[in-house]
């Protein structure tokens, strides 16, 4: 509702409903509010460990959507899974009771801290967010956090701090990010993704400009220097920017070696060795997102030395090149890559670590996108030794399209293609010995085969 500002309702003792309030971004926004002062009631379809938490709080949670509890509130925040046909938000309209989004209540927060680091891009978001985090826990800045996955340093995906930082993941899906205000804007990269939603790279880097564009005279934005795209999106970009790279822009890597796929390396600032860092998680992309994240700490003006604590203390986010356990002495990892660009860094990461084989469980995510980097999956799923694929998960979508992960397995020399996941883990637990390195792959529910493999008795 464009004519109304949520913000004007985010004042003690006014009540929000919140539709989906157990969801990983709607129970940590539930929480800040509450600790607002305003009177927080919420539904969600099932019970769980996050309703219970929230009610210890003394916070109303009802299982299952109707009208009637929306009693008494004067604004509903809805989840994106909660369509106009949700029998709270048709009630709320029936009842003129203003209708905002989640996104829209994250940005009316920011407006009250001081520093809002929002990290945007197609990859890494998840993983420098928790970067970014753990630098300000570090930095003791007490940060208001939310990210897109669980960070083991916070037992959750969000925080609720009492500082004046604020660090969030932020989504280009659905435009979503568009609804921050931000201080500092962090673009990792950009490349034509969400195609069920944005019509082209165009129309992705359309969004990406307005998101940058949000910031203030007096703020920042974070780019990474390294990606033709992000450096075309912010062609003619006014603001003032920081950006970061490899071995070039205001923050850089030097000296970078590597020990059992691990990069020790320095990061350079204007010039100057700024602090020096040791990762405990493989991969280059994972040198690039410390970088960006150690540029985002720079700006934010956190001394060195928590940059060096804080990066050298992340071991990854869950579902983050995840170790699951070994099964036949082969170890299994899960990672949340879904997209070929992603998949490329994990399997060069992979490569790093020196395992004799590399077998991968891949599940693509959505019919649309399958379909639209069709040509990109079949080169990617090449890399390793051995290819499994699972059926495509159908996430939010129908299969208008009639595109399966057979079709991908008939392009893909020596892959082998399964119908259900149960078929993966047996598939898996055949090829299994020591000296492998098993991942499986994708945003979906792949990782349930890894992790019954490893809980096998055979």
């Amino acid at each position: 509702m464009s004519d109304l500002n949520i913000h004007d309702y985010f004042v003690p003792g006014c009540h929000a409903h919140l539709v989906g309030i157990g969801g990983v971004s709607m129970a940590p926004l539930a929480e800040v509010l509450h600790g607002m002062g305003m009177v927080i009631t919420g539904s969600d379809m099932h019970e769980s460990a996050t309703v219970e938490h929230l009610r210890s709080l003394g916070i109303q949670v009802a299982i299952g959507h109707r009208a009637e509890n929306l009693n008494g509130a004067k604004l509903v925040i809805r989840t994106a899974a909660a369509h106009n046909d949700n029998p709270e938000i048709s009630g709320a309209h029936a009842r003129g009771i203003p209708v905002f989004e989640r996104a829209q209540a994250w940005g009316a927060i920011m407006r009250g801290y001081k520093n809002a680091l929002c990290i945007s891009g197609t990859h890494g978001k998840t993983t420098t967010t928790s970067m970014c985090t753990h630098i300000a826990m570090a930095a003791q800045a007490d940060p208001t956090v939310m990210i897109g996955g669980t960070l083991p340093l916070l037992g959750a995906g969000h925080r609720v701090g009492r500082g004046d930082t604020i660090i969030l993941e932020s989504c280009e899906y659905c435009n979503s990010f568009l609804s921050f205000f931000p201080t500092v804007a962090v673009i990792l990269d950009i490349e034509a993704d969400h195609l069920d939603f944005f019509k082209d790279l165009a129309d992705v880097e359309h969004s990406f400009r307005t998101f940058a564009d949000l910031v203030p005279e007096d703020g920042v934005i974070v780019a990474n220097r390294d990606d033709e795209n992000t450096m075309h999106t912010l062609e003619g970009e006014t603001r003032p920017m920081v950006t970061f790279g490899l071995e070039e822009g205001d923050v850089h890597a030097a000296n970078l070696t590597w020990n059992r796929g691990l990069p020790t390396f320095d990061i350079i600032w204007k010039g100057q060795p700024f602090a020096h860092v040791s990762l405990r998680v493989p991969g280059v992309h994972n040198v690039k997102n410390a970088l960006a994240a150690a540029a985002s700490a720079i700006v934010l003006g956190m001394p060195a030395k928590a940059v060096e604590d804080g990066l050298s203390a992340f071991r990854g986010a869950a579902r983050r090149f995840e170790h699951k356990g070994s099964y036949h002495g082969a170890e299994v990892y899960d990672d949340y890559a879904h997209h070929p660009g992603e998949l490329k860094a994990l399997f060069a990461a992979a490569r790093s670590l020196g395992y004799d084989r590399i077998i991968c469980a891949f599940q693509p995510h959505t019919y649309s996108r399958t379909k639209a980097l069709f040509d990109d999956f079949v080169q990617v799923l090449q890399e390793p030794d051995v290819t499994l694929l699972a059926e495509i998960f159908a996430a939010r979508e129908d299969n208008t399209i009639g595109i399966s992960s057979r079709d991908l397995a008939e392009r893909i020399p020596g892959s082998r293609y399964f119908a259900t996941l149960p078929e993966v883990t047996d598939a898996l637990a055949q090829l299994a010995r020591p000296g492998d390195l098993i991942l499986t792959v994708g945003a979906g529910d792949i990782y349930t085969a890894g992790e019954a493999l490893v809980q096998r008795q055979d």
